[in-house]
Parts: C-alpha cells; sequence; structure tokens
C-alpha cells in the first residue's frame, strides 16, 4: 500500500486563492485592506524565515503586513508598549508575537496584552474560552490547518475515531476539543468526530494509535509513530516539526506510508495550512471589526 499524499502545499493553494478573492472584493467596495503585524523579538534564524513566509503570504493575497522587529534584550515593559500601540491602530486586524520569546519575557503575559478582537493565533484565555464553549471568534492555526487539510482531501472525520498524539495548548488541545465538537452555525467547523487525546505517557500507546480512523501526531519528538501504531489504511496527520542532522523531519516513521491510507508530509504537510488559517483569520478579525 502507498498513502496518499496530504499536500499541504497544493491544499493551501487552493484557500489562499478564496482568500485572495475575498481581499480584492473587500478593497473593490473601499474597505481597508486586511492588515497583520508581526512581532519579532530577537535574530532567531528559524523564527526569522517563519516570519518572512507569513508576510510573503499576506503579500500574494492582497493583505498589508507590518514588521516589528525588536531586539532580543528588549523589556518586558517596552514589548507590551509595543503591543499596545499595535492594537489601537486601526489599520491592523491582527497581531502575530513569534515564539518562542527570549527567557526574561513572560510569554503568558504578552499573549494576554493582545486584544482578543485581534488575537488571530487564537491564543488568548477569552478566545480559547469561546472555542471550548463552541462559539469561537476565531480557530486556532494549526488545528484549523490540520481539519481543513484532512476534509479538503477528502476524509471529513464526522462519525471517526480520532486519535491525537500531544496534549499542548497550541495543537493537541484545542484541536481535540474541535474535533469532538457538534457542528453548528455558531461552530461550522465542529467534526462530530470521537476523540481521544493521548501523550508520551499513555501505557499501551501503540494499542490505543492502531484503534484510530484518523491519527494525528503533534509530540515533536522525531519518528515516534512506527508502523506498528498504524491501522491498515487508516488516515496519519503529521505535526511535528523536528530538526535532525540539518534536516526538517516529522514525528512520524517514512514507513508508515506503506501502511496508511493517506499521510501528510514534513515539510510541505500542515506548515503551508498553518500559515493559510493565519491569513483566513485575519481577514475573519477585518470583516468582525468593520461591522
Amino acid at each position: 500500500m502507498t498513502a496518499q499524499r496530504l499536500d499541504g502545499k497544493a491544499t493551501a493553494a487552493l484557500i489562499r486563492a478564496e482568500i485572495a478573492a475575498e481581499v480584492a472584493a473587500r478593497t473593490e467596495e473601499g474597505e481597508t485592506k486586511p492588515g497583520l503585524a508581526v512581532i519579532l523579538v530577537g535574530d532567531d534564524p528559524a523564527s526569522q524565515t517563519y516570519v518572512r513566509n507569513k508576510r510573503k503570504a499576506c503579500a500574494d493575497v492582497g493583505m498589508n503586513s507590518w514588521l516589528h522587529h525588536l531586539p532580543a534584550d528588549i523589556t518586558q515593559d517596552d514589548l507590551l508598549e509595543d503591543i499596545a500601540e499595535l492594537d489601537s491602530n486601526p489599520g491592523v486586524h491582527g497581531i502575530l508575537v513569534q515564539l518562542p520569546l527570549p527567557k526574561h519575557i513572560h510569554e503568558e503575559a504578552v499573549l494576554h496584552a493582545i486584544d482578543p478582537l485581534i488575537d488571530v493565533d487564537c491564543f488568548h484565555p477569552e478566545n480559547v474560552g469561546r472555542l471550548a464553549t463552541g462559539h469561537p471568534r476565531y480557530y486556532p492555526c494549526t488545528p484549523y490547518g490540520v481539519i481543513e487539510l484532512l476534509r479538503r482531501n477528502g476524509h471529513d472525520p464526522a462519525g471517526k475515531e480520532v486519535v491525537i498524539v500531544g496534549r499542548s495548548n497550541i495543537v493537541g488541545k484545542p484541536l481535540a476539543m474541535m474535533m469532538a465538537q457538534k457542528k453548528t452555525a455558531a461552530n461550522p467547523t465542529g467534526c462530530d468526530a470521537t476523540v481521544t487525546i493521548t501523550h508520551t505517557r499513555t501505557q499501551n500507546l501503540a494499542d490505543v494509535c492502531r484503534r484510530a480512523d484518523i491519527l494525528i501526531a503533534a509530540v515533536g519528538k522525531p519518528a515516534i509513530i512506527t508502523p506498528d501504531m498504524v491501522r491498515p489504511g487508516a488516515v496519519v496527520v503529521d505535526v511535528g516539526t523536528n530538526v535532525v542532522d540539518g534536516k526538517l523531519i516529522g514525528d512520524v516513521d517514512p514507513r508508515v506510508a506503506e501502511v496508511a491510507g493517506a499521510l501528510s508530509p514534513v515539510p510541505g504537510g500542515v506548515g503551508p495550512m498553518t500559515i493559510t488559517m493565519l491569513l483566513l483569520n485575519t481577514l475573519r478579525a477585518a470583516q468582525q471589526l468593520d461591522v
């Protein structure tokens, strides 16, 4: 068996074309372009690459973007002041603080300082709470990207058994909520799936994983998901990003492709989808702020 490739680049391109059309229609009606402000603290090479890709994606769909590149030794108070200035700028519809931050900065305080209305990463407690109760303002970008990657490639999670390996606040926990929730008018991305969330301390992890119709790996450990952990024909989504010997690899052993029915690659799978959903959230923020 050779697994279907869940091509995140191709799927993201389709969604970005839809976003670009909405942005163009918006500007033709005389409304402001959606605008995303990115805050980058320090000179981490990987973070610089991520930020560059996000700004390019904004330009490709016709959105405005700004980069606030701040020194690594900036004080927390000065960083919070920068966020406050962006919060008050009517042209800014979304703020993204590139993580990780230097150790002397309290990450939680920074993320909580962003106005929930322009928290397009969906990290603010108010937005997480709205998500948990089935009334989301925005969806967190990576979980949203996983669900759209599945659905747009013919793998609707509704009624399926989904196993998520990983319990982070960024991927595992919000994705579990979105997968389990009922699809409603207020929560159109609800998946109606049966969900099990696991982690590296789960007993008999391989047995639990083999139950999955859809298996999602989001741990950050190279090749933790091996072929014996996958039920033949299952759909496997690899959210992991690990650098080994200078090469980007995922959480899924490449040999899983011989067992799975579908598999997302790393790179080229969930990564392009995450950036695309950030663009979509920024567009939705602009639409909400205009009401």
